[in-house]
């Protein structure tokens, strides 16, 4: 119990450390797990005894699988055939031709070069879906073309599983006792035969393939028809871990029962995910799932960066890294190759190309089985686990890569095409055309103003143009372009910039520019509003403050407020934050936290204390928040 207690110190203690500073410096959570398996790692007596501890870490590679499994409708996953197909199918048989090509070429016999391209044709669902999510890139054409990929990667696992045992090396063999030929290393055979629990160990093979079948039946069947009478008879307890208790049994049971007919324990709950998609409990199961998964994957990348052998890559440090960066080099111009060929715009190829371009954790199991079947040596399979690793430590670094070259490809892109020759003038200018602007620009329209549009997005502006809006592609900081679209006669400027530095930068000097100016700006929060109205802004709109109110209002109605009271307290906290807000502009000081400026504190509690006596109060609120605000004077704020 002291030695179970000692260990979770340490792991929780180095993941605490590590992963919020790794996630400060953008550098993702995956890459502060490994940091702490590293560590781990140098700890005499704990890093080197981590094996046992990945078996059970793996749990989490298999309730994330069941989870992306509760995602896809049987529809969606035919819908996704052609990419399953083609573009995943290749992904796998090119890549493993050419490794095992290269392979070939270092010496090694051709079927074990062919189970090293299989191992090494598969990339780390785990590490892959876990990056794409953090950074929102999951939904873009290179995250869904990831995706497609990465659950190819998954369902072959089961066909390589089948043909590594059919490359084996040939058993050597010893002369027993009795004089009689004996393969070698029995004893650790049948030591390994007495510990694993199979139902297929022994059978003809047509018995095996009929075992595997019914296994996989079982898993549909029970997922379709008993789900609902066990949901039901567990809802009748009421208690809320009893839900959680039946998600991890059924994740747990069909693991093992995976396990017991020789299949891939993630790809069984990846099948069971599927067939729950369409159930009324997916959601309920997901929430009962979602923690488990983000602490077992934790728990899966340090042990994977605690089971880098240092002193084997130190022994051979060039042949290794080599070796790794060979893998990445090969994935990488095969991905390129059909990313191009499947016409992936350009960000979206690199992050295609990169993402998938590292090894698996699929490829621990397949090295460890191809070990138990003598396709590989113990040398041999030493080596690659460790490059396997290797390359797994080094994608949270390719995905910093793709950033870079995701910028470089936006400044290219920008530099390609110079800015548009502005030929109109409008009484209002509007900077900015991503979904504030576009509201406003149609607002404006539509009441027979004229407007110019100008945005940095070049795709934004031709496709404005699609919907028959004019827009100006170009920097709106700068000045040759704001003269140019007609600052010095326009009656209003519109910031609405998704940059707030740029936003500020603009306000500043267009009110340098023209004094008499009315400029209106979208802010992000209260401290950007305060910079906005330094900067000279007239009106300044907070992002989502006049849709929260309207979700206050429809609050307050559903608590018993008539529609009258709900909308004078809505209109009273509209007038009195914007008082409030231009009171608090005058305590704010540039480069000070809000924190730690205790006259600024001070105001806001008071102000705070005003709005709920008020509210609390029966009268007029709107005609005293109207009164505050003129009594305040100067420009308005929102």
């Amino acid at each position: 119990m002291q030695e179970v207690l000692v260990l979770s110190t340490i792991y929780l203690g180095a993941a605490v450390l590590t992963v919020p500073l790794a996630a400060r410096f953008g550098l993702g959570s995956v890459l502060g797990y490994l940091m702490a398996g590293i560590f781990i790692g140098f700890v005499p007596g704990i890093g080197s005894d981590t094996q046992e501890l990945q078996h059970v870490a793996e749990f989490g590679v298999v309730v994330m699988l069941f989870l992306i499994g509760l995602e896809l409708e049987p529809r969606a996953l035919w819908d996704m055939r052609d990419r399953l197909i083609g573009l995943g199918g290749m992904q796998i048989g090119l890549t493993t031709v050419l490794i095992m090509g290269a392979a070939m070429a270092l010496g090694q016999p051709w079927p074990t070069g062919l189970a090293i391209g299989l191992v090494f044709a598969l990339s780390s669902t785990a590490i892959v879906l876990q990056t794409l999510t953090e950074k929102g890139l999951i939904q873009t054409q290179g995250g869904r073309s990831t995706f497609s990929v990465l659950l190819t990667q998954d369902i072959a696992v089961i066909p390589m599983l089948a043909l590594l045992p059919l490359l084996a090396i040939p058993t050597p063999v010893q002369i027993g006792a009795d004089g009689s030929l004996q393969p070698a290393n029995t004893d650790h055979a049948e030591d390994a035969a007495h510990h694993a629990m199979s139902l297929v160990e022994g059978l003809p093979g047509w018995g095996v393939t009929l075992v595997t079948l019914g296994a996989v039946a079982a898993v549909i069947l029970t997922g379709t028809f008993m789900t609902r009478p066990v949901f039901r008879y567990i809802h009748q307890a009421r208690l809320r871990e009893m839900y959680t208790a039946l998600a991890l049994l059924m994740v747990v049971s069909i693991a093992v029962l995976m396990q017991l007919v020789g299949l891939s324990p993630a790809l069984g709950t990846f099948l069971a995910g599927v067939v729950l998609a369409s159930s009324e409990f997916r959601h309920q199961l997901e929430s009962d799932l979602e923690p488990f998964k983000g602490l077992l994957l934790g728990l899966f990348f340090i042990t994977v960066g605690a089971g880098i052998d240092f002193d084997l890559l130190l022994s051979k440090p060039v042949t290794i890294i080599g070796l790794a960066m060979g893998v990445i080099a090969i994935k990488g111009a095969v991905l390129y190759l059909l990313a191009r060929m499947f016409r992936l715009k350009p960000r979206d190829r690199w992050l295609f190309t990169l993402g998938l371009a590292q090894a698996g954790e699929f490829g621990f199991v397949l090295l460890s089985f191809s070990s138990q079947q003598a396709v590989l040596g113990p040398s041999l399979t030493a080596t690659l686990l460790l490059v396997v690793a290797l390359t797994m430590l080094m994608t949270p670094l390719l995905f910093i890569l793709y950033e870079y070259l995701s910028r470089r490809l936006e400044d290219t892109h920008a530099a390609d095409h110079p800015a548009d020759e502005i030929d109109e003038r409008g009484t209002v200018i509007i900077a900015g055309i991503g979904r504030f602007g576009q509201v406003v620009n149609r607002l404006v329209q539509s009441a027979g103003f004229s407007t110019v549009v100008l945005d940095t997005n070049l795709g934004t502006v031709q496709t404005m143009r699609k919907f028959g809006f004019k827009g100006f592609f170009g920097d709106p900081t700068r000045p040759d372009l704001l003269h140019s679209a007609g600052l010095d006669e326009a009656k209003v400027l519109v910031v609405g910039l998704d940059d707030r530095a740029a936003a500020t930068r603009l306000v500043r000097y267009a009110r340098s520019a023209r004094p008499d100016l009315h400029i209106v700006a979208r802010a992000r929060d209260r401290i950007h509003v305060y910079e906005l109205y330094q900067a000279g802004a007239d009106d300044i709109v907070r992002e989502l403050f006049d849709s929260s109110l309207r979700a206050g209002r429809y609050v307050l109605e559903n608590l018993g407020l008539s529609e009258f009271e709900a909308n004078e307290a809505e209109m009273y906290f509209y007038h009195h934050d914007r008082a409030a807000l231009r009171t608090l502009a005058e305590l704010w000081k540039p480069g000070v936290p809000i924190t730690e400026n205790p006259e600024y504190v001070a105001k806001s509690k008071e102000l705070a204390n005003e709005l709920e006596t008020a509210l609390a109060g029966n009268f007029d609120v709107n005609t005293v928040a109207k009164e505050r605000l003129g009594a305040a004077g100067g420009r308005s704020k929102t």
